[in-house]
């Protein structure tokens, strides 16, 4: 007489054999998942790589060669041109000294850059707050306006800036007609210029983030904190700006990299005199004649940018722990 077999348990778990095969099944999926996903960038990546990384590659190598007498580089190994980004030398005696000209340069592209930046959101955080409270079928209206620039190119709309404030421009023209000056101010060629070029060129990409941002702010906060009797400057300080800061940051690092590295603004509104970090760079390829300090100066900016983008995700990074 047979033993009676026993019942399988539903509850138990599977056999070891059993649930071996099935994470090698899973592992396997997950490894095709991956392949494909490479696969399908892989054209992607080999146009950053050719196209971005590749020239960036060649100004680095660039940056450690010696100086060509009429362009161009020498295939020796030299450190001249990271050399002379901050220092330079006497030509007659060779003393070492720092190289002003370089650091007012930077100097003035950075502080440029924050102020055009500050401006940006002085005048982009009310321009977003307005098209973000409109009904939904005008915001659409002001978001086609603000977009409008950008069908120009850069050059006409900085021309237009030139039309705007130079001697015989429309701003000193008013002025003399009403009689509130006697001879025009002058504006064109200065930071000023620049300044104001800068706020004018690179608001849309201020008012876009924060609109982004306003537009999901959920306004049922602000009414709660009128009824609690809270001021307007205490709900834009304690509710408004906290909540739309993602956007906020974003409009600012989109701004000012832009900004730091401005070459065609500088150029015409600040006519070679008031050079920023771009007009240096293109000096030194161009007229300098010295491709390695055009090299250097160009990972130099490059690295300014990574330290601001770097600043921008360690924000992002402490909003996101702090909401979770």
């Amino acid at each position: 007489m047979h033993a009676p077999k026993p019942s399988v348990d539903a509850s138990h778990p599977a056999p070891a054999p059993a649930r071996t095969g099935a994470l090698n099944l899973a592992d396997e999926a997950r490894k095709r998942e991956v392949r494909t996903s490479w696969l399908l960038s892989a054209p992607a990546l080999l146009v950053l790589v050719t196209a971005a990384s590749g020239p960036l590659l060649i100004v680095l190598v660039y940056s450690f060669l010696a100086a060509g007498d009429y362009g161009g580089v020498v295939w020796s190994l030299s450190g001249e041109g990271w050399f002379k980004v901050f220092l330079s030398r006497d030509i007659f005696d060779d003393t070492v000294g720092i190289a002003d000209a370089h650091l007012t340069i930077f100097w003035r592209s950075v502080r440029l850059s924050m102020l055009t930046t500050l401006i940006c959101i002085a005048l982009g955080f009310p321009t977003a707050w307005f098209i973000a409270t409109r009904s939904r079928e005008s915001r659409n209206v002001w978001l086609f306006l603000i977009t409008i620039p950008f069908w120009t190119n850069l050059l006409i709309r900085t021309f237009a800036i030139m039309e705007v404030i130079r001697s015989e421009g429309i701003v000193n023209t008013v002025l003399m007609t009403a009689g509130v000056i006697e001879r025009p101010i002058q504006m064109m060629y200065t930071d000023f210029a620049i300044l104001l070029g800068m706020a004018y060129v690179y608001l849309p990409l201020m008012v876009l983030p924060l609109y982004a941002a306003m537009e999901r702010l959920d306004f049922r906060l602000i009414e709660a904190a009128y009824d609690l009797y809270a001021s307007r400057w205490r709900v834009l300080r304690r509710i408004v700006v906290p909540l739309v800061k993602p956007g906020l940051i974003a409009g600012s690092i989109l701004v000012f990299i832009p900004s730091l590295g401005a070459y065609v603004t500088p150029r015409v509104l600040g006519g070679g005199k008031n050079m920023m970090l771009g007009n240096l760079i293109e000096l030194q390829f161009g007229q300098g004649r010295n491709w390695p300090l055009g090299a250097a100066l160009s990972l130099t900016l490059l690295v300014i940018v990574m330290v601001a983008l770097i600043f921008y995700v360690r924000i992002v990074q402490k909003e996101a722990a702090s909401r979770e």
